[in-house]
């Protein structure tokens, strides 16, 4: 994971200034999806994004040691008690959180981040729908579905579809800007170069994180 985000601090001022209401009061805002540019893939690498997406493995962890089992538990039970006010049924908490994990460890990418990514796309509102049609928890522009999945769109509002989805993108997006997660956020929301959107999703990472 690259460390640019350290060298653009978010700061509560300068998220309000660049509309920030998204990390200070993450369950009131709006999806604020950005518009993905469509670009084209070449068939290598739609292949690799469709086999990515088809693959229907449950979201279940596995360890590969105790330790890791523990580091996982200590996850899920510290943050399943600080997303109590957004997602009050245990069950339906847990399997988000379960799902998060899975699906970003699958992904290469950290938990804590895809966390502070829905955090700021849709305020952990699956059914979030954005003014330029981005969907789900991650905001998943429905153009994907015919590129790499199976042309439904409505899909998208599946949980683990949504997220899993959504992890292969921003994969795909930092592999494209060579690790650099500064650009590949930027790129996922449709602002490339910009400080405004890294920043929130930085900022709210940070929330989620587990000592």
């Amino acid at each position: 994971m690259s460390a640019v985000g350290a060298r653009r601090p978010v700061s509560r001022r300068a998220c309000l200034a660049a509309g920030g209401a998204a990390l200070l009061a993450p369950w009131a805002a709006p999806a604020r999806a950005g518009k993905q540019a469509e670009e084209p893939l070449i068939d290598s690498v739609r292949s690799a994004l469709s086999s990515a997406i088809a693959n229907k493995a449950p979201p279940k962890p596995s360890f590969a040691n105790f330790d890791d089992r523990l580091v996982y538990l200590r996850w899920l039970g510290t943050n399943s008690d600080r997303l109590k006010k957004r997602k009050s049924e245990d069950q339906t908490r847990i399997e988000f959180l379960e799902t998060i994990w899975y699906e970003a460890k699958r992904a290469g990418l950290e938990p804590s981040l895809v966390l502070g990514l829905v955090q700021v796309e849709s305020g952990f509102r699956k059914y979030a729908i954005s003014v330029a049609g981005a969907r789900g928890y991650m905001q998943v522009m429905p153009f994907w579905s015919r590129l790499i999945g199976d042309g439904d769109a409505s899909r998208l509002f599946h949980m683990q579809t949504n997220l899993r989805f959504g992890c292969v993108i921003l994969r795909h997006y930092l592999d494209r800007e060579q690790g650099d997660l500064f650009l590949a956020l930027g790129r996922y929301n449709g602002s490339r170069g910009q400080p405004e959107y890294p920043n929130m999703v930085f900022g709210a990472r940070k929330q989620w994180i587990v000592a």
